[in-house]
Formats: structure tokens, sequence, C-alpha cells
């Protein structure tokens, strides 16, 4: 006769097989960040192409960028928080709890936050290192500007940080357009009539700060566009000599074989051939991607095409063959590149060989660069490890908790 285990003893038999594995897989994450931190210390990631370490990670391990992230900042620091990393190493924490430490953790704070994550939650390492002292800010140092984008289900949320003067002057511009907004929609409502209320449901809302943004953005675009008509490139002058096959920036200096090429590769050039120093007339302007074939590109490549980079912002759109070898400005000889990879392929470091629809990309050891993880099957045993059981679950009490205090500097 079979005896049904009650739900606790299920749930008893489930949490053990979850901390058994949870401890394996914080110690894998631990050589995972040794790893990291061989070819960070080394600068191993050059040869890659990869823009960074946590580029580099999430583009080899398929990884998100949050993750990505993690495991560089912990690599990075490691030697500085050496119990926190034995302890990721031993399976008793997890990548998530030393990477909130290695990322804002303060130095010195090593012991402190190796025994208070072996029974804190992820949320309550994020608020302890929060409570840290922190070094008074410079007055004279400019303060911190940002603009971090979130994306989620049906919206996108903007967080923009300014110092206060050029808040002000935001502020400034934004009441402006808001003024010139609400002016508007009067003008367009003066003759409504306040007591009929389906013509006020069927109106459009008064403008709002939102409203306001967006014609402060419509307005910069279209500032923008006149003066720019291909947006983010710019207008380079540029005198070739026709034998020597050298090029010079207009009233500067010399260019080297690799930045005439790039310089020249998605921005709207004007050429003057010369022969023996003399001007002997001027080209047309080159290689100019047009509005709608740019459109056609950015639908086709979405983002940067070295794979692991996924940059979607400033691309050039680069030809395959160079337009000094006679390469045609169509799809099928155009890419779009981050500045970088941009920068990197001119000089050599990576090779991007087409057509469009077969492109192959090597980095400086001819290695191809394909887009998957470099994961496999495994071979070896799960590291031996004892079983993670995770944070207590308690609730903290902030209230009694003491933050991590730095030392002071030793007097003179």
């Amino acid at each position: 006769m079979s005896v049904i285990a009650s739900p606790t003893e299920r749930l008893e038999v489930l949490f053990g097989e979850l901390a058994e594995l949870a401890g394996q897989r914080n110690a894998i994450d631990g050589r995972i960040v040794e790893i990291v931190a061989e070819m960070d210390r080394d600068e191993l990631c050059g040869a890659t192409g990869a823009r960074s370490v946590a580029a580099l990670v999430a583009w080899k391990l398929g990884s998100s960028s949050a993750n990505a992230h993690a495991i560089a900042a912990v690599a990075h620091r490691l030697g500085e928080f050496p119990r926190c990393v034995r302890g990721l190493r031993e399976g008793r924490l997890s990548l998530d709890q030393v990477g909130v430490i290695a990322a804002g953790a303060g130095q010195g704070s090593d012991e402190h936050y190796a025994a208070l994550a072996s029974v804190a939650t992820v949320s309550q390492l994020r608020t302890a290192v929060r409570l840290e002292p922190r070094p008074e800010p410079d007055p004279v140092s400019a303060p911190a500007r940002s603009i971090v984008k979130t994306s989620g289900e049906g919206f996108t949320k903007w967080k923009i940080t300014l110092g206060h003067d050029e808040a002000a002057v935001f502020d400034a511009a934004l009441r402006s357009h808001l003024d010139a907004l609400v002016t508007d929609w009067k003008h367009d409502h003066e003759d409504d009539d306040g007591d009929d209320h389906a013509a006020s449901d069927r109106r459009a809302p008064m403008p709002g700060p939102i409203d306001a943004f967006m014609a402060l953005v419509e307005a910069g675009w279209d500032v923008e566009a006149s003066r720019r008509p291909h947006g983010q490139h710019t207008t380079v002058v540029v005198h070739v000599d026709i034998e020597k096959r050298t090029g010079a920036l207009h009233l500067g200096p010399l260019l080297t074989d690799a930045d005439r090429r790039y310089l020249s590769c998605d921005a709207t050039c004007e050429v003057w051939f010369e022969r023996a120093g003399q001007v002997i007339g001027s080209g047309r302007v080159t290689r100019t991607v047009s509005r709608r074939l740019r459109r056609v590109l950015e639908h086709r490549d979405r983002s940067c095409v070295v794979p692991g980079c996924g940059a979607t912002r400033g691309l050039h759109a680069h030809h395959l063959r160079h337009w000094e070898d006679g390469g045609p400005t169509d799809l099928a000889n155009l890419v779009l590149l981050c500045p970088y990879h941009h920068r990197l392929h001119h000089r050599g470091l990576i090779t991007i060989a087409g057509p469009a629809d077969r492109l192959v990309v090597s980095d400086s050891a001819d290695r191809e660069l394909t887009a998957g993880s470099i994961a496999r099957e495994p071979h070896g045993p799960p590291p031996d490890v004892p079983p993670c059981p995770g944070p207590t679950g308690e609730r903290a009490d902030w209230w009694w908790y003491e933050p991590f205090q730095p030392q002071p500097p030793p007097p003179n």
C-alpha cells in the first residue's frame, strides 16, 4: 500500500533538491567570475572585438545584460572581496548577492557583507549598501548627468538626471512649449459651449507636460533635420591625391588609410582631387545613404551587425566594398555598424566581408564571430559543494542594523 506524502513532506524534498542545485549553480558562477577576472586583468577582451567585459560575457554566455554586468562587477573587484567570492565559489552565496555588494559597497567592507549576505536577501543587501555613509560630494565637481531608459509591456520610461542649472534650462523650455500649446488649445476652443457635455467629451484634452515634451523633441528634430538632413552624420571635406592615394582633411592633417576610409564611409563627404599638390577638380558628394535607403537598412539589420554587440543607437551605414574601390551605395553593399566596431574594422582589428546576406565577421586572429553563446553539454561532474539553503527570509529591522563604516585614513 503506497503512502501519499503530505504537501509539507513534498516541499521538503523539493526544497532539498533546489538547495543542492543552487549550491552547484553558485559554485559554477564563482568559477565563471574567476575566468572573467583573468580576462579582465590581462586585457584579453580587445582581441574579440567586444566593447566591454560585460558585453563579452553577455555575448559568449548568452546571458542578459544585467547578469553580465553582475559577473563583470564581481570580476573587476575580485581582490577587494575575497570572503564574498569564496562564499560564491563554495556555493553559499549567489551571484546576485555578491553582485550587489561588488557594484556599490565601499572598500574594506568584505568581512561585513560576507557575514550579512549569509542571511540577507538581494533586496536587503541592496538596502544595506545604500545605508553606507558616503563622502560629501565635491562642490567643485560637475553634477551627475544621466539618461536611463527602461521598457516594459506597452510603455517606455525615461529617467533624466541634470544639475540644477541645466534643469532650469530644461524647465524653461518645457514651460515655453506648454504655454504655447495651451494658448493654441484655448484659441481652438474659445467658441465651445461649456454646458455642452457631449462636445466637451469629444474635444481634445488640454495639453499637459508630456505634450510639451514631445513638442520640444519635435522642434529640435525639425531644426536638426533642416541643418543636417542625414541626422547624426557629418560633412567631411577631404583632399585626395589621385597618384599617391592619400587624403587630408581640409585645412587639417594627413589621414591614415584607415581614418580616411572611416571618415568617408558614412558621411556626406566633399572630395577635392589633386595631382602634384594642385587641385584639378572637385568630386561629387559621395556615398550618401538616402533617408529612404537608411530606413530600409535599419529595418533589415536593426542593430550593429557584429555578433555580440546589439547596439542600436548612432549606427553608421558601412560600405562592405569601399566606395574608393568602386563599391556601390545599395542595400547589398551596406550594413549597420556602431562607431566602435566601425573604427575597429577600418583599423584592421576585425574583418567584415559581404555581401550583406552572407556576412562573415572575423576577429584579429581570423576566427569567425558568431552570435550564439559558447555553452555546451557538460562532460565533468557538477561541483562538489554542500546544498545552499539561501537567505533566511527574515524581515529586516533596519532600526537595529549598523551599516558598514569606512575606516578613516591614517594620520600623517
